[in-house]
């Protein structure tokens, strides 16, 4: 019976996409949104009398803009016709793997530059949010992307799940970043 269900599933991948697509118009427009946002934020920082140097950017900025271009390319790739859940379900593995990779590097970016003298400290917080939870939401991509493989029915609502974390992360993020500008920049010399 297992059998006869994947088969039905991989039969009916193009419906069972269909139903999915607006979630993903919104979603993916939304990311696509706020990654040009969080340009406006870069920029912000870049002009802010804070200290600041491209450590910090890449240790907090680009992981926001990275999570987004994810949530975005999701959108996109689950938009797009495809015959059979294979195809995509290996563009989702793919994209999983490179995330929990981005998060090794990120974290190694974290600690490298709160090592600096006069370099942002990170703290429990930080390293929730910008480290452990993006790292969770790309093992979580991971593994839908194999139940999406095998062709499971819950396949599709996990992704969508996965998606809508990494998305709300990276608000959340982009958020904390503008908020910790503005108070410094609220602080009198």
């Amino acid at each position: 019976m297992p059998e006869r269900d994947t088969l039905y599933a991989m039969e009916n991948a193009p419906s069972a996409l269909a139903g999915w697509e607006s979630f993903y118009v919104i979603v993916g427009s939304s990311a696509a949104a706020l990654t040009g946002l969080q340009f406006v934020v870069i920029t912000l920082i870049a002009d802010a009398p804070i200290p600041h140097s491209q450590r910090e950017i890449n240790a907090f900025g680009t992981p926001i803009v990275l999570h987004f271009a994810v949530v975005l390319l999701i959108a996109a790739l689950l938009s797009a016709p495809w015959r059979t859940f294979s195809d995509p379900a290996a563009w989702i593995v793919l994209f999983g793997f490179l995330g929990l990779i981005y998060a090794g590097i990120s974290y190694r970016r974290v600690r490298k530059q709160s090592l600096r003298p006069g370099a942002y400290q990170p703290v429990l917080e930080d390293l929730i949010w910008y480290q452990l939870a993006p790292a969770l939401g790309y093992l979580g991509l991971f593994g839908a992307g194999v139940v999406l493989y095998r062709a499971h029915p819950g396949a599709l609502r996990a992704i969508a799940g996965v998606s809508l974390f990494l998305l709300l992360v990276a608000i959340r993020n982009a958020w904390d970043t503008v908020t910790y500008i503005a108070e410094v920049r609220s602080k009198p010399d």
